[in-house]
Formats: C-alpha cells, sequence, structure tokens
C-alpha cells in the first residue's frame, strides 16, 4: 500500500533548473544564481521532517519513490529508489539524484528526471515567488529491477 506525504513550497525569481544530475527543494527563502539545481523554495519540509514510515520505506532497495510538484495546471513527476543508506538526516534540503550517491540530504537514486527535464511551462511558473507549490511524495514496494517473483500453487 502507498505512503503519500504532501506540503508546499514556493517559487523565486532566481530559479534556473538546469543541473544535469539533480533537483533540490529547500526550506531556505533564498536562492543565489548558483543554486542552478533548486526548484523551489520555503517549502514546508526538509527530509530530517519526514514521517518515520517515510524513512523506513526509503531505505528499502524495493520501494519506488515518485516526487509529483503541481503548479496550477502544471505537474512535473519523477521516479527513483529508495537505498540502505538513505539517512534522511537534512533538516532543510532534499535532493533527488539520477546517480546512486547517497548523504543526509537524498531523497532519491536512480532519478529518471533532473531540474533540466522539468518542463519549459513549469519552470517558468517558478520563477515567480507568488506561485505557491503542491509537492506530493510517495513511497510504494515494487519488485527490485531484474528480480523474478515465483509463485508456488
Amino acid at each position: 500500500m502507498p505512503f503519500s506525504i504532501k506540503f508546499t513550497a514556493r517559487g523565486h525569481p532566481n530559479v534556473k533548473s538546469t543541473h544535469k544530475t539533480t533537483f533540490m527543494t529547500t526550506m531556505e527563502d533564498e536562492l543565489s544564481k548558483r543554486g542552478d539545481c533548486i526548484i523551489v523554495v520555503g517549502s514546508e519540509m526538509g527530509l530530517r521532517g519526514m514521517p518515520n514510515e517515510a524513512k523506513r520505506l526509503a531505505r528499502e532497495e524495493d520501494t519506488q519513490i515518485t516526487f509529483r510538484l503541481t503548479v496550477d495546471d502544471l505537474v512535473f513527476e519523477a521516479q527513483g529508489h529508495g537505498h540502505p543508506d538513505l539517512e534522511y538526516t537534512d533538516p532543510v534540503d532534499m535532493v533527488a539524484r539520477r546517480s546512486s550517491y547517497t548523504c543526509g540530504r537524498t531523497l532519491m537514486i536512480d532519478s529518471n528526471k533532473t531540474s533540466m527535464e522539468i518542463p519549459e511551462a513549469v519552470v517558468e511558473a517558478l520563477k515567480n515567488p507568488k506561485t505557491m507549490v503542491q509537492i506530493e511524495i510517495t513511497y510504494e514496494k515494487k519488485p527490485i529491477r531484474g528480480s523474478i517473483n515465483l509463485t508456488r500453487p
């Protein structure tokens, strides 16, 4: 059974969304022009604040993690996976990574999307500081890639 958490964030004029390997949310209110992976600011949640069930599921390799960002009628969605080394200790940030690198800021690994793959219409909306963003992160157990499920009668 899937487990989901929902929270809000907002846009910022310095959103670039040009990073090739990650995208990130932050609880910080400001964003420098160097933050090319940050897609929202003022998030209501960092990884350390996630519910214990999300943290538990994130540490299992057969968990698919779906990040869904909605702005008005525009949607960006990315899928990645859990890993036993995900710590979820950062109080401020969440980073989705295309790679398998893990640290206290890593939300998910093997993300199928990065910040540079967010549709232009979504990026333009995220550049408006008045834009309110809805974020939903869903954790769902899936068979491990390449595994075979055997059942006996």
